[in-house]
C-alpha cells in the first residue's frame, strides 16, 4: 500500500504568512499591544495559541480577551486571505500525487466553513479525498484529536500516513496517532524551532513529497 499524505493548509499549502502576521497585529491592537514582524512571529509562535499571546502580553489572556482577539484575527484574515496564493509548486505536486493513483487529504485548524471555500477557489479541492477544518471554539484546540477523527473517517492506517505541515502541532498530532510528519520551513516556525521536534525538516514541498516517496523504498 502507498503512503497517504495529510496536508496542512495555512503556512503549508497556502502561502499566507504575511496575512497571518497582519491579522495577528490587528488582534494585538485590540489590547493595545505593539505590532510584531514576520521574523518575530516565527521566532515566538507556539501552541496552543493563547500561550503565544501570553508570551507577548506578559500574561495569559482572559476568556473574554481571547474572544476579542480571535474575532479580530479572523475578521482581518478573511479580508486578506483571498489574495494569498498557493505555495510554490503545490498545485503541481497535488495533481501529480493524485494522477499517480495515490491518496491525500487536507486537515486544518482553520474554521471549516471558511476553509472549504478557500480550497475550492484555488481549484484544488478535487485532489483531496477529504477536507476537514476546525468546528467549534479555537481556544487551546490542537490538531491531535482532529487528526485521529480525520483518519478514522477515511479508514486510513496511521502507520501508512505522513502529515506535511509547518508547525510543532503538526508533528505532535502525527506522533500521537502513530503517523509520521515532515515539517516545512516556509510557515509559522523557524528551521531552528522545527529541528528539535523529531521529524524531518525541509525547505520546499517538493522536498517533503520526495521524502515520503523515499521512505517507501
Amino acid at each position: 500500500m502507498s503512503t497517504h499524505i495529510v496536508w496542512d493548509w495555512n503556512g503549508t499549502l497556502l502561502h499566507d504568512m504575511a496575512a497571518v502576521v497582519a491579522s495577528s497585529n490587528a488582534a494585538f491592537a485590540t489590547l493595545g499591544m505593539a505590532p510584531i514582524t514576520l521574523e518575530q512571529y516565527r521566532e515566538l509562535y507556539t501552541f496552543p495559541i493563547p500561550k503565544f499571546y501570553e508570551l507577548l502580553l506578559g500574561r495569559e489572556p482572559s476568556r473574554d480577551e481571547w474572544t476579542v482577539l480571535d474575532a479580530a484575527f479572523q475578521d482581518r484574515y478573511q479580508e486578506l486571505s483571498d489574495a494569498c496564493g498557493l505555495t510554490e509548486g503545490a498545485a503541481g505536486l497535488l495533481a501529480e500525487w493524485q494522477a499517480a493513483g495515490r491518496s491525500q487529504s487536507l486537515l486544518s485548524m482553520h474554521e471549516h466553513h471558511r476553509l472549504v471555500p478557500q480550497v475550492r477557489a484555488r481549484g484544488i479541492e478535487e485532489h483531496f479525498v477529504r477536507v476537514d477544518g476546525r468546528v467549534g471554539e479555537s481556544y487551546g484546540t490542537g490538531k491531535r484529536d482532529y487528526l485521529k477523527r480525520h483518519l478514522e473517517r477515511l479508514g486510513q492506517d496511521p502507520a501508512r500516513t505522513v502529515v506535511i505541515g509547518d508547525a510543532a502541532d503538526d508533528a505532535a498530532a502525527a506522533h500521537w496517532v502513530g503517523a509520521r510528519a515532515v515539517l516545512y520551513t516556509g510557515g509559522s516556525h523557524t528551521r531552528e524551532k522545527l529541528a528539535g521536534l523529531g521529524a524531518p525538516v525541509v525547505d520546499s514541498l517538493a522536498e517533503a513529497v520526495g521524502l515520503v516517496l523515499a521512505d517507501e523504498v
